[in-house]
């Protein structure tokens, strides 16, 4: 009787861990990803977050949770960011937090593109209307589809995931932004959590549709590792900013500008030719304009004409135009939120033009100031007869005797001028006195 107890006893044990509910070996191996998206929405952060959605692929992750935090971007890298994260073979969360976190504009689309949105408290949404990136006014009839194109996309992305497609739109048209509870109430996001592990608490369970397929979210008590950005991620992020882009390109060509004024230097040219590669690399990923780039590449070569040529600053003037029209068309009109700030084009086209120019004057001044030393300074200077010259002797010129000879009779201290200086010998005439 003790031994059928004791079997007994060994069978609810062996029953009770093999249960759904038991901490077994599958559930010890459920993780979540966790990825940071901050900042503006570039082809840097589009290439980190697709790179984050295929680890969680390969590691058959439970969930990938993104934490968004974003003023916005290019429309190419949104679209890009929304078509794998609703392609994606895992369910996606996008996040927007921490606490003061935003999900403006293009982030406004990305959150709907996710199989669960979620937000923390203190957050807010929308925004989202299309802005132009160059310099001048986007015609009315291009805004318009531009804003067309938008709404249709927004309300698709809205009405695949069950939100308010009628909010979303008037995001786009209006650019309405709200805070997490309304946007909760308003059923544009799905989940307000305070921190990801009450964001975990509450979808756990929850169903979603992933790739096509329905599936349950188990994501209480699992595993959270982070996926850090990598130092390719954090260059190519800063550079694909288009300020830092222009700046790149503003100091790459001042560099091999000086280079050619003073070769010799190489500091100046090395440091140009990298920030040149920089900003070219930077410029693959943005909607470059390319008669902006050939713009700013005539004021280049308009300011090394101008020590070349005697325009009597006709060039640097045209250089100057040149520069300022190039980097305001240096963009592509029609993507969200990407342009040049007045506040970094003005000054940098003021100080890389002010740069030029002084460059260029002091090219200018050694080309053509007279050497102030050797035979050939001598040429056209004035002094007075030390000795009579019949016709040679010797004459006090800068502060030195030198031998003389004269075609004419001069005599002592007479004043004088040299003509020409032949084998270390004067020749010289009475000086005029005007």
């Amino acid at each position: 009787m003790a031994r059928f107890k004791v079997l007994l006893a060994f069978l609810v044990i062996l029953l009770v861990s093999l249960a759904p509910g038991g901490p077994g070996p599958e559930a010890a191996a459920r993780r979540v990803l966790v990825l940071p998206a901050v900042g503006s929405i570039n082809p840097g952060l589009a290439e980190f977050i697709l790179d984050g959605i295929r680890t969680a692929e390969k590691e058959q992750a439970e969930a990938l949770v993104i934490k968004l935090d974003t003023p916005g971007g290019l429309d190419s890298s949104m679209r890009e960011i929304a078509q794998a994260i609703i392609n994606a073979k895992v369910p996606v969360i996008v996040y927007v937090s921490p606490r003061g976190a935003r999900a403006a504009s293009a982030g406004l689309l990305i959150t709907e593109a996710a199989p669960v949105a979620a937000m923390a408290p203190g957050t807010n949404i929308g925004a989202a209307h299309p802005v132009s990136v160059g310099m001048g006014k986007t015609d009315k009839v291009m805004g318009e589809k531009v804003v067309n194109d938008m709404v249709a996309y927004g309300r698709a992305l809205a009405t695949e995931r069950g939100r308010n497609a009628d909010w979303v739109e008037k995001g786009i048209r209006k650019s309405a932004s709200i805070t997490a509870t309304e946007a909760l109430r308003l059923k544009v996001v799905d989940v307000l959590a305070d921190d990801l592990e009450d964001l975990l608490q509450k979808v756990n369970g929850r169903k979603v549709m992933v790739a096509g397929k329905p599936v349950v979210l188990h994501t209480a008590g699992a595993t959270v590792r982070d996926i850090p950005e990598g130092l390719r991620t954090r260059i190519l992020k800063h550079i694909a900013d288009p300020n830092i882009a222009f700046i790149l390109m503003m100091i790459g060509l001042a560099g091999l500008y000086f280079e050619l004024a003073h070769p010799g230097v190489v500091l100046p040219g090395v440091v140009g030719a990298l920030c040149l590669l920089l900003a070219f690399f930077a410029f693959q990923t943005l909607p470059i304009n390319f008669i902006g780039i050939l713009l700013i590449l005539l004021s280049f070569i308009l300011f090394i004409l101008e020590f070349k040529v005697t325009s009597y600053g006709l060039l640097s003037l045209g250089g100057v135009i040149s520069l300022l029209l190039g980097s305001m068309m240096l963009f592509r009109q029609g993507e969200m939120g990407i342009g040049i700030s007045w506040s970094v084009l003005i000054p940098t086209v003021i100080v890389v033009s002010v740069f030029f120019i002084t460059v260029a004057a002091l090219v200018f001044r050694m080309h053509f100031r007279r050497s102030m030393s050797g035979a050939q300074g001598m040429v056209g200077e004035k002094g007075v007869a030390y000795t009579s010259l019949a016709p040679e002797g010797q004459v006090f010129v800068h502060g030195e005797y030198w031998q003389a000879f004269s075609d004419e009779s001069i005599a002592p201290g007479e004043p004088i001028e040299v003509e020409k200086v032949i084998d270390l010998k004067l020749k010289v005439r009475k000086a005029i006195n005007t």
